[in-house]
């Protein structure tokens, strides 16, 4: 029986061997190993060489140790003068807005100014029970030509007055 094959059309006759594969992957795990060990090397030489060639600090400045203030623990960190870099933004943001959200949805009194805060809902509801405070007008930018002065003549409108705290 005759080979039934038409004469353009070929294939590979070798497959990827398995082998081949596995020693590029070695190959690159070791490549990849090689050079991580080199850059560790390299940062351990420079940060010696960093620490060795310092230099002297000022000897008006006052050294709490000889810490090292590259990667200060939290106690020396403390000790740093103000401000000071936040040390969990996240925490200390989510603080900040708790108490945000309970001087808005809560009474209170602040103990050192006295000021009275009331919930935002309430302050919406007296706004739109009396309206807004209208600032005093002189009688001479009230004036227009031909107008009269007197009161009785302008609608009058009662300005809020502030809500009454207990102390």
């Amino acid at each position: 029986m005759p080979e039934l094959r038409h004469p353009e059309t070929e294939y590979e006759h070798e497959d990827l061997s398995a082998g081949g594969i596995l020693g590029f992957l070695a190959g690159l795990a070791i490549t990849g190993f090689v050079i991580h060990i080199i850059l560790v090397g390299m940062y351990v030489y420079l940060d010696t060489y960093q620490k060795k060639h310092e230099p002297e600090g000022s000897p008006l400045v006052r050294r709490a140790g000889k810490e090292d203030m590259r990667q200060p623990t939290p106690e020396i960190a403390n000790k740093f003068p103000l401000p000071r870099l936040e040390v969990n933004e996240r925490n200390e943001i989510y603080a900040f807005r708790r108490k945000e959200e309970e001087t808005l949805n809560t009474y209170g009194v602040d103990p050192k100014t006295g000021v009275v805060h009331i919930p935002i809902e309430r302050a919406m509801q007296l706004v739109a029970q009396r309206g807004l405070p209208v600032a005093a007008q002189s009688p001479q930018a009230a004036k227009k030509p031909g107008e009269s002065t007197e009161p009785a003549n302008r609608e009058r409108r009662r300005p809020v007055s502030n809500v009454p705290h207990q102390r």
